[in-house]
């Protein structure tokens, strides 16, 4: 039942990622409407999740947090590392962006929609009505995943066909994770600390590549009223599927 439910999901993504590539003629706002999914699944879905799963503290801190943060830093890190080696290559003078980040922000993302995968067979061995309720939750917002996988692999410049392929390994891994959860069940606090790594990771992605890229040629009002709804889809997304 929980693989079936799955296939929702996967369907849900193909029509995000499907969403992001019709629209290229407009992609500072497609830029500005995945910046405010980033910010929304980050702040609205991921962080409360990781907090409540990884209760304990480190030196006063939640565990979830001090990962966050670890997050954010290992992305701008990884970041600069790979653009620094391509500008050692004499490459990405003009962008500086490398095409490495890109995939790596996707092989992230679909780590994470496994996870939500994870997430619905681990509510279904729960009971129906638990399971249903994730279910919903997930697949609502596996629009929004589906359209940042695409977005952020062609923002780096990645080949139309890598970013394709990263959309279909992301529509493909929510099956794989609730088939997985058949043979292995992962604990809530490793659950709660990966939440709030890959919230600090997606976290510096939207905020120090995905936005400013946005405004960049097109300072348009319009533009930060895509980054809004964006933000307000993912809390609607969030309080109807209760939390």
């Amino acid at each position: 039942m929980a693989v079936l439910v799955a296939l929702g999901a996967f369907l849900m993504t193909l029509a995000g990622g499907w969403t992001a590539q019709r629209v290229t003629d407009r992609r500072h706002l497609v830029l500005g409407l995945a910046g405010g999914l980033m910010l929304g699944v980050v702040g609205l879905d991921l962080l409360p999740e990781a907090l409540e799963a990884a209760g304990d503290k480190v030196f006063g801190v939640p565990a979830a947090l001090v990962l966050f943060v670890a997050g954010f830093l290992l992305a701008h890190l990884v970041e600069r590392l790979l653009a620094g080696r391509q500008a050692a290559h004499g490459a990405g003078e003009h962008t500086h962006r490398a095409p490495e980040v890109g995939l790596t922000a996707a092989a992230a993302m679909v780590g994470h929609s496994f996870m939500d995968g994870v997430a619905i067979g681990a509510a279904f061995q729960i009971g129906g009505g638990m399971g249903l309720s994730v279910a919903l939750a997930v697949i609502a917002h596996d629009f929004a995943d589906g359209f940042n996988t695409f977005t952020i692999t062609s923002l780096y410049g990645n080949a139309r066909r890598r970013a394709v392929a990263m959309l279909v390994a992301d529509a493909c891994a929510p099956m794989l994770g609730a088939l997985s959860t058949v043979f292995v069940h992962i604990p809530e606090p490793l659950l709660g600390g990966y939440l709030g790594l890959f919230g600090g990771a997606l976290l510096y992605l939207a905020a120090a590549e995905i936005l400013p890229e946005a405004h960049h040629d097109h300072p348009a009002r319009s533009t930060v009223l895509c980054t809004v709804a964006g933000a307000a889809f993912i809390w609607l997304v969030v309080g109807l599927s209760g939390g």
